[in-house]
């Protein structure tokens, strides 16, 4: 059972509805997924404010699209990863950046590192294995990021979750080989 949808602006409370205008007039329109956020102006006002905190942090936008790549690689969302590849795509990655990322086959250290922590955080349920940890700090980065990784992981999993229990229509192209998430 889909739980959750996209609501219309008439059907959102007043608070969602000033949040669904400052988006549109950002972004141009409310992607389906803040529109199902919507239900909880709570949610939807806390998730963005938080997102734009961390995109200020100690990662590039590139490193940051990365850790939602893997995230949504490893939690099987196609709607976020749809997203985060457009996104990825319009901070300067190719179609096959995002697709080695997503398979860890991406040759630049920072990304790799990137990568299996997040794939390490989730499938270990928080508890990264000491080599991952160390080949994160390896590659360069400092205890921040550490911390602020697990926050991006954190954030994209709400978004994955929200597409999971509503099935929404993917208001972004389509990402490629999503369609092997879900033969496990």
């Amino acid at each position: 059972m889909k739980t959750l949808k996209p609501l219309t602006i008439e059907e959102a409370n007043e608070n969602s509805q000033v949040i669904f205008s400052a988006v549109k007039s950002k972004i141009g329109r409310v992607p389906n997924l803040y529109a199902a956020m919507g239900v909880s102006d709570k949610l939807l006002r806390g998730f963005l404010t938080f997102t734009e905190t961390l995109k200020s942090g100690e990662f590039t936008s590139k490193e940051y699209e990365a850790i939602a790549l893997a995230t949504s690689q490893t939690n099987s969302c196609d709607y976020c990863l749809s997203a985060h590849t457009a996104i990825g795509k319009m901070n300067g990655f190719t179609e096959q950046d995002t697709l080695d990322i997503r398979d860890h086959s991406i040759e630049d250290t920072k990304l790799k590192a990137i990568g299996t922590l997040v794939s390490d955080l989730i499938n270990l349920k928080g508890h990264p294995s000491d080599t991952t940890v160390d080949n994160f700090f390896d590659a360069g980065f400092n205890k921040a990021a550490f911390v602020e990784l697990i926050a991006i992981v954190a954030l994209t999993t709400i978004s994955n979750n929200i597409y999971h229990n509503g099935g929404f229509e993917i208001d972004f192209p389509k990402a490629q080989n999503t369609e092997q998430l879900h033969l496990v």
